[in-house]
């Protein structure tokens, strides 16, 4: 999978272009997000992604100073600009900077994605030079999602599991040469990384990141990765289930970053290694709401955001984009909590818009 990278310092802009691409399909997968070139600049030293997708005009170090600065450092690297600014200065930064394309904002979903297509033909054929079978890296890349999902899970036989079957992969092992191997492994050390970011884990979120010595086999390869992924997880479930009292800080970090996936109190409580009626109480008392209404209120707040956005995202699309399949019981939901249906919501900001428009 070709890892991409979104700047702009605007979340739901952020978010718009994340659900809009088809990534799966352009065998891409969305691994970081920056609100400046600043910030930019660090995540690709430290997720080396193939393409930046870029915003130009942001608040300290902009799309102008990322791209420059790239092009010294990181030459390689593809970069789609996507600017709300029709300027032909922008623009002509753009080409400077061999952009693949300059797409104005309102992102177009065709648009987008015929670019993302052109972006991943370019770099089959680079992978192609560089004897990295890209068929091959999805399949990588599909083991190291089942990582992911069991690690969150907390579920040590299920890292096993996926351990020993990548083990026993006979086409990859004859298929992947050393160098190859050891570029999968750190990206697959890099994504355990952002696990233990995205779980709370202290101290852990930065060790994959120090080793030293990379394998040169793919059974090594593979070790390692078992190892690194069973120590952390073993470290998780201590720090979650040894400590003194429950940290009411780390669910709510959690479900800020899992608010989209059907989370139920039962499976939350088992996560975090204390009853489902001990939770619910406890997580009331300290913040007003129930774990559901809490879930309830951030996909509103979300739902809201989309909807007086100057993107013309689809209703129907907005609500799968925050966990509803169902887009008519989103609109129940919706209306219950802001006493306006989502289709009013988006008029009124569109009439609010249009009055503070200067004449």
């Amino acid at each position: 999978m070709f890892k991409v990278l979104i700047v702009d310092d605007e979340e739901w802009n952020r978010d718009i272009i994340k659900n809009l691409g088809r990534w799966d399909e352009h065998s891409m997968e969305v691994v970081g997000e920056a609100e400046d070139g600043l910030e930019a600049m660090r995540l690709i030293e430290r997720f080396n992604p193939e393409l930046i997708i870029t915003d130009m005009r942001m608040p300290g170090s902009d799309g102008v100073e990322l791209m420059r600065k790239m092009s010294d450092r990181f030459p390689d690297k593809q970069v789609i600009v996507v600017s709300g600014y029709d300027d032909f200065h922008y623009a002509r930064q753009a080409i400077r900077y061999k952009a693949v394309d300059y797409l104005l904002k309102p992102i177009d979903p065709q648009e987008l994605n015929v670019v993302l297509a052109k972006c991943c033909v370019s770099l089959r054929k680079r992978t192609e030079r560089q004897g990295i079978d890209l068929e091959l890296s999805s399949r990588w890349a599909a083991y190291e999602k089942r990582l992911g999902s069991y690690f969150n899970d907390l579920n040590g036989e299920g890292l096993r599991k996926v351990c020993r079957e990548l083990q026993s992969d006979p086409e990859l092992e004859a298929a992947l040469k050393p160098e190859t191997i050891r570029y999968l492994v750190k990206d697959t050390l890099l994504y355990l990384r952002e696990l233990c970011a995205a779980n709370a884990l202290a101290g852990e979120s930065d060790r994959p990141a120090e080793l030293t010595e990379m394998p040169n086999s793919f059974q090594e390869g593979v070790r390692l990765i078992s190892e690194c992924y069973m120590n952390a997880l073993e470290e998780l479930i201590k720090q979650r289930k040894y400590k003194n009292k429950l940290h009411l800080g780390e669910v709510k970090s959690y479900l800020g970053h899992h608010y989209t996936e059907p989370i139920g109190l039962e499976q939350l409580a088992k996560l975090f290694f204390v009853s489902k009626e001990y939770l619910s109480k406890a997580f009331k008392q300290e913040y007003g709401l129930t774990v559901t209404d809490y879930v309830v209120e951030l996909r509103m707040e979300k739902a809201m955001e989309w909807l007086n956005s100057d993107e013309e995202v689809a209703i129907k699309r907005v609500a799968e984009m925050i966990g509803y399949e169902d887009v008519s019981y989103f609109h129940r939901v919706f209306k219950k909590h802001y006493g306006i249906s989502p289709g009013e919501a988006r008029k009124g900001s569109q009439g609010l818009k249009i009055s503070n428009r200067k004449v």
